[in-house]
């Protein structure tokens, strides 16, 4: 989050500062631009120089919150008119001072919510509601998979995914998600593909903890429409990627008659920041043509020393009666924000429609 967080730059402020000068009366751009570089500005990362930015807001915002939700309306409409990116991760300080100051104005809150994700994302801001007001939530975001704005469409199956990432979980969701069920009914054939991903999203959160009920939407959607279809494999990429039988039954992934040979590691000791690559070889042994998923199985050495699997997608797509084929990967041991590499021994496997197969090789990264 380290680059990211300079989103929040002196130039977004100065900017930012113009529109709030014509949006609220007597705002004072001085305070707003010392308040904004206090309290360890520097050192706050992303989410908090976001906090940071709807705190020192309320400073110069009506202190009754119905009012203060027209004045962030004027707010957008200037930020529009000033060229301000619609859906910018910058202005997602909008949402966080309603999901901060709004969490006791239910009505007004909503109102504003339902505004606000049409300029820039709310599913972050919406979670503290829906744990609070949980079944009136989950009642206007059904009302909200029906909205004529697709933003908003999106925002009710976004906001309600039960493990959103970068968000907290919503328990009760993540221990029982039927209540979800009805919006992502009327979303499954949305005409965006937009909201049509988010749904595949929140589908997938649920196989994490419910993989019984995924099936049996992946049972009742696949082959209504290639849309349909969309949503459900990648709804169940999770399951895919476990091997879960009854999933690949579905998709008719068999690796019986799919011949695997020639597995080698072509890089066996890899310098932090370089690349491991591999090879192997596959053939349809079968007399009719079959449908191929290919993934690999990397197994990444943590601090404690052991080893963490995480499974990757090469390919999948139909191979013909005795067609041949020859894989060459690498994967990437360059820094990245979201793992961190320890040295030392690691492994790797091949994955043929949900069966990994053996060997299961080693490499140093050093």
């Amino acid at each position: 989050m380290s680059a990211l967080k300079n989103i929040y730059s002196p130039a977004f402020y100065e900017r930012l500062s113009a529109v709030l000068d014509q949006s609220l009366p007597g705002f004072d751009k001085t305070k707003f631009i010392t308040l904004i570089n206090s309290d360890g500005f520097e050192h706050k990362e992303l989410k908090a120089r976001m906090r940071h930015t709807a705190v020192v807001l309320h400073e110069f915002m009506p202190k009754d919150f119905s009012k203060a939700v027209d004045a962030l309306k004027t707010i957008i409409e200037n930020m529009r008119k000033a060229h301000f990116t619609q859906d910018s991760l910058a202005c997602m300080f909008l949402p966080d001072y309603i999901e901060v100051y709004g969490l006791d104005h239910y009505d007004d809150a909503i109102r504003a919510l339902e505004y606000i994700t049409q300029f820039t994302s709310c599913e972050f801001a919406v979670r503290p509601f829906l744990i609070k007001y949980e079944n009136q939530m989950l009642v206007q975001m059904t009302i909200w998979s029906r909205h004529h704005n697709h933003h908003v469409r999106r925002f009710a199956s976004e906001g309600s995914r039960p493990r959103l990432p970068w968000a907290m979980a919503i328990p009760s969701l993540k221990k029982d998600p039927t209540p979800v069920l009805p919006l992502l009914e009327n979303l499954k054939n949305d005409p965006s593909e937009y909201v049509r991903r988010s749904v595949a999203n929140n589908i997938n959160d649920i196989a994490k903890d419910h993989p019984h009920i995924v099936l049996d939407i992946a049972k009742k959607w696949k082959g209504n429409s290639k849309e349909t279809d969309a949503i459900v494999k990648h709804g169940a990429r999770t399951l895919l990627k476990q091997g879960h039988p009854e999933i690949l039954k579905l998709y008719g992934l068999d690796a019986t008659h799919i011949d695997f040979s020639e597995f080698e590691i072509g890089t066996p000791n890899v310098k932090m920041g370089d690349s491991v690559e591999f090879t192997f070889a596959i053939e349809n042994k079968d007399n009719q043509p079959q449908t191929v998923r290919l993934e690999y199985g990397m197994y990444y050495r943590k601090a404690k020393v052991q080893l963490a699997k995480k499974v990757f997608k090469i390919s999948e797509k139909i191979y013909q009666p005795g067609e041949k084929a020859v894989i060459i990967r690498k994967q990437s041991f360059k820094a990245i924000t979201t793992r961190v590499f320890y040295p030392g021994e690691h492994q790797l496997s091949i994955i043929i429609n949900g069966e990994e197969k053996q060997p299961i090789l080693s490499f140093e990264l050093v």
